[in-house]
C-alpha cells in the first residue's frame, strides 16, 4: 500500500479541526510531519503542507505500520470523539514503540484510560476555554501599539507573580526577550529603569518586543 518513510519528527492521526490546525502549524514552523486520516478530501488539503499525508481507511496496527507511523518521534492521536477508535489507535501506536504518544481526550474518563495505557493526554477544548477565560477576566494588557506584524509596544499591569522582585531578578530580556522602556507606579512614571528597581503588584510597565514574547510574559503573569 504505502512505503515506509524515514524518521519524521511528528505524526498526526486524525484531521478534525484540532488535527488540521496542529498539522498546519507544525508544518509552517518548519517541522517535518506525517498525517493520516480516512477522509481523502482532508488529506488532499493537508498536502499543501506535507507530502507525507496518507488516506488510511481503518486504523489497524497493520495499516499504521504500512503507512510508517512507527518512524515518527512523536505521534499525536487527534480522534477524541470516537472513543473506542481513539483508545485502540493510541494503544497500537504505543505498542509499535513510538517514543512519545500524545492523545486528545474529550472527557476525564477517556483521558484516564489513555493515561493508563501510557499516553500523554491533552484536553484541547477544555484547556483553551480556561485560557480564554483567564484572559477575559484577568488580562493585564492595558494598551498596545503594533510597530509591524511582529513587534509591539505594550503596557502590562504586573501581578503578585513578580511582586517584590527587582528588574534584574525578573530578567525579561533573557527570559522573554523583552525590554522595559518605562514604568508607572502609584508615585511616579519613569524611563530610568535600573537593574535594582523593585517591582510591585499593579505597577504598569511598558515593554517592547515580539508580540508572541509579550503574550508569553502575560501568560507567566497570570499562571
Amino acid at each position: 500500500m504505502l512505503n515506509r518513510k524515514p524518521a519524521i519528527e511528528f505524526g498526526i492521526i486524525g484531521l478534525g479541526r484540532f488535527g488540521t490546525a496542529l498539522a498546519s502549524s507544525l508544518a509552517e514552523a518548519g517541522k517535518e510531519i506525517m498525517v493520516l486520516d480516512s477522509n481523502e478530501s482532508k488529506i488532499k488539503q493537508i498536502r499543501n503542507f506535507t507530502d507525507n499525508a496518507f488516506v488510511v481507511g481503518e486504523l489497524t496496527r497493520e495499516s499504521l505500520e504500512e503507512a510508517g507511523i512507527q518512524n515518527c518521534g512523536t505521534v499525536i492521536v487527534c480522534i477524541g470523539e470516537k472513543i473506542d477508535v481513539s483508545i485502540l489507535t493510541t494503544l497500537n501506536v504505543i505498542n509499535m514503540g513510538v517514543p512519545r504518544v500524545i492523545a486528545k481526550a474529550i472527557s476525564q474518563e477517556q483521558g484516564k484510560v489513555l493515561e493508563k495505557i501510557g499516553a500523554e493526554v491533552i484536553y484541547p477544548e477544555h484547556d483553551m476555554a480556561i485560557r480564554l477565560a483567564k484572559r477575559l477576566v484577568a488580562s493585564r494588557v492595558m494598551d498596545y501599539i503594533v510597530l509591524n506584524n511582529d513587534i509591539s509596544i505594550t503596557e502590562l499591569k504586573l501581578t503578585s507573580k513578580v511582586a517584590g522582585q527587582t528588574v534584574r531578578q525578573v530578567d525579561l530580556r533573557k527570559r522573554f526577550k523583552l525590554n522595559i522602556i518605562a514604568i508607572e507606579t502609584s508615585e511616579l512614571a519613569t524611563t530610568d529603569i535600573t537593574p535594582e528597581l523593585k517591582l510591585r503588584e499593579d505597577d504598569v510597565i511598558v515593554v517592547v518586543g515580539k508580540t508572541e514574547d509579550i503574550r508569553r510574559f502575560e501568560d507567566h503573569l497570570l499562571n
